[in-house]
C-alpha cells in the first residue's frame, strides 16, 4: 500500500515517516544562511556523525542531543520544509509532490539512491575535515 499517497506527513507513523528518508545525507549537510536575505546555502561538509558509505546517522536515536543544532524533522512544522532539499520525500509530501521513482519505497532498491547520483557519499566530506564552511558551498544541479 503507498501509504504516503493516502496520509498526511503528521498521520503516519513512525516506522512510515522513518521509510520515507531515502538516506541521500542532504539534509545533514551544513547550511548556511544569508544574514541579509535569509537564502540558505548547502555546504559539501556533513556532520561528523553520518557514515559516508551508507548516508545514515550512526547515532541517530541521540543525534539532536549530541549535536544540538541537528533537527528532528517530526518535531516542526511542515511549512518549515522549504529549506530541506528538493528532492527530499518529506519536502516533496508536503509540497503535495510525488515521489521521484528512484525513491527506495518506488524502486524496492536502497541502492538507486546512490545510482540516480543522489546520494552525498561520492563528494560530502566530514566537518572535522575542514576549517572554513564558505569554502565548501555547492550549487544543487535540480
Amino acid at each position: 500500500m503507498s501509504f504516503w499517497k493516502t496520509k498526511k506527513l503528521s498521520e503516519m507513523t513512525t516506522e512510515e515517516w522513518e521509510s520515507l528518508c531515502d538516506n541521500c545525507g542532504k539534509c545533514c549537510l551544513h547550511k548556511l544562511e544569508d544574514e541579509d536575505t535569509g537564502d540558505i546555502y548547502f555546504t559539501s561538509v556533513v556532520c561528523n556523525l553520518i557514515d559516508l558509505d551508507t548516508c545514515r546517522c550512526t547515532r541517530y536515536a541521540e543525534r539532536t542531543q549530541l549535536v544540538p543544532e541537528c533537527l528532528d524533522l517530526k518535531q516542526h512544522d511542515f511549512a518549515e520544509y522549504n529549506w530541506l532539499p528538493a528532492t527530499c520525500a518529506y519536502r516533496l509530501l508536503s509540497d503535495g509532490e510525488e515521489l521521484p521513482d528512484w525513491h527506495p519505497l518506488l524502486s524496492k532498491s536502497a541502492d538507486s539512491v546512490q545510482d540516480a547520483g543522489v546520494s552525498i557519499s561520492s563528494y560530502a566530506m566530514k566537518e572535522s575535515e575542514i576549517d572554513d564552511l564558505e569554502d565548501h558551498i555547492i550549487e544543487w544541479l535540480e
